[in-house]
C-alpha cells in the first residue's frame, strides 16, 4: 500500500469525518463520535484517494482487479467508495466495474435490486464506508450472492471495531478494513 496515499487519508478522513459529541449509532448503541464517512467519501480530494487506497488495498489481499470483476455494496454508503475504486482502477489501465445493491429490489422497470454490470456468475468485493454491525454489508452480500455472484470479501474504509468482521467472516469470507479506530486516535466504543 501507498504509505504516504494512507497518511494522507487517516489526516483527511480524521478532519473531515470525525465529529465528537453524542451520537446513537445505527446499531442502537451510544458513541462519543461519529465517522461520517460521507463527508470523506464525496470529498474532492479524500474521494479519489479513498479509491487509490481501497484498491491497493484489495491487490494486497489477492483481490484486485483481475481477480476481483467488479465491486459494490449497500446504497448509499458504498456507491462513492465502488466508483472510487472503479476510476482509481481505471487510471491504473485496470478493468473493475461497480454495482449498487438497492435495499429492496424495484417494484417496477427491471425489478433489480443490484444495479449496473451483471455480477451474474462474476467474482464481486462488497464495499461499506464504515461498520458498525455488520448490517448493511451482509444485507448487500446476500444480495449479491442472491443475484449470482461469486463474493470474494468484504472491505470496508473505516473498522469501527465492534463485532463486524466476526459477524462478515461467519458468512465465509475475509473482512478487508483500510483504516482502523487506532489509526484514527479513537478507542473502541
Amino acid at each position: 500500500m501507498n504509505d504516504s496515499q494512507r497518511k494522507r487519508l487517516i489526516e483527511l478522513v480524521s478532519e473531515l469525518a470525525v465529529r465528537h459529541g453524542e451520537f446513537t449509532l445505527a446499531s442502537g448503541r451510544s458513541s462519543s463520535y461519529y465517522v461520517d464517512m460521507r463527508q470523506a467519501t464525496l470529498h474532492h480530494e479524500a474521494g479519489p484517494l479513498i479509491g487509490h487506497v481501497m484498491l491497493d488495498l484489495l491487490e494486497e489481499a489477492g483481490f484486485g482487479a483481475g481477480i476481483a470483476e467488479a465491486v459494490g455494496g449497500l446504497t448509499m454508503g458504498a456507491d462513492p467508495v465502488a466508483t472510487a475504486i472503479m476510476h482509481a482502477a481505471a487510471s491504473r489501465g485496470l478493468d473493475m466495474d461497480a454495482f449498487v445493491v438497492r435495499k429492496e429490489a424495484k417494484d417496477h422497470g427491471m425489478k433489480r435490486q443490484v444495479e449496473g454490470p451483471s455480477i451474474a456468475g462474476r467474482d464481486v468485493v462488497i464495499l461499506e464506508d464504515t461498520s458498525t454491525t455488520g448490517g448493511s454489508p451482509i444485507q448487500a452480500l446476500e444480495a449479491a450472492r442472491a443475484a449470482g455472484a461469486n463474493v470474494l470479501a468484504v472491505a470496508v474504509i473505516v473498522d469501527r471495531a465492534t463485532g463486524a468482521k466476526e459477524k462478515i467472516e461467519a458468512y465465509g469470507v475475509p473482512y478487508l478494513a483500510a483504516l482502523t479506530l487506532d489509526d484514527l486516535g479513537l478507542d473502541p466504543q
